[in-house]
């Protein structure tokens, strides 16, 4: 092959190749930021993070104990929603018609709480029998920030270092529906290690050099 033969070769691969990346938002691997898919309950964290500034660890209480945080099961959920079957408005319209009426108030179940129900085999009815309830089916969350498996990530770690969870994961208390708000990917773990202090016992006073948390290769890719 000529070598102007080649060069053409080489520049229209190279041309294809930024055509299908700049058409098809083709991205590194891992990268999925703004990723929000829908989920089999609407659930809200602007409401429950947000408005009753519910603590992140009373849901995702394994990050304070390991490497993953974790996804609730419904059986968290009905701590509250046992006693919590419809949204606030909904209730107070049905409890004002009742008095207004003289009428007993019936209850309220919204729908994205009655697939709740449905999963943690609950009857949210007070007067339903015991033997009316179902088993508990796992709720198929879909997940949204996943690393890649050669990279090593310990929730505890940086919770016991006092980062904030909306360090990686954004304004969460704002999100109606949750997304990937960071891209994670090596460049930008990096750079947080860098900006960020290591704790005094772990770098000798006189060697700046290891004052910000380890970049080493084997802190993430053990």
């Amino acid at each position: 092959m000529h070598t102007s033969t080649k060069v053409f070769a080489i520049s229209a691969l190279v041309l294809g190749g930024s055509t299908i990346l700049a058409k098809s938002d083709a991205r590194l691997m891992a990268n999925n930021q703004g990723y929000a898919p829908e989920q089999p309950i609407a659930y809200s964290h602007r409401l429950h993070a947000g408005e009753l500034a519910i603590d992140c660890m009373y849901c995702h209480y394994g990050a304070e104990r390991g490497r993953y945080a974790g996804i609730p099961s419904s059986s968290v959920c009905m701590n509250c929603h046992s006693i919590i079957a419809g949204g606030f408005d909904a209730t107070r319209v049905e409890n004002e018609r009742a008095e207004t009426e003289g009428a007993v108030a019936e209850q309220v179940v919204s729908p994205e709480l009655q697939k709740l129900f449905d999963y943690a085999g609950w009857n949210p009815d007070p007067m339903a029998a015991e033997a009316e309830l179902a088993p508990a089916t796992p709720i198929p969350w879909q997940r949204i920030h996943q690393l890649p498996d050669f990279a090593y990530f310990d929730h505890s770690v940086h919770i016991a270092a006092e980062q904030a969870c909306e360090t990686c994961h954004g304004p969460v208390q704002s999100m109606e529906r949750m997304r990937q708000e960071q891209n994670l990917s090596m460049g930008w773990c990096i750079d947080c290690h860098r900006q960020n202090e290591a704790t005094p016992t772990s770098f000798a006073p006189d060697n700046d050099l290891h004052r910000h948390v380890s970049t080493d290769c084997v802190t993430c890719h053990l």
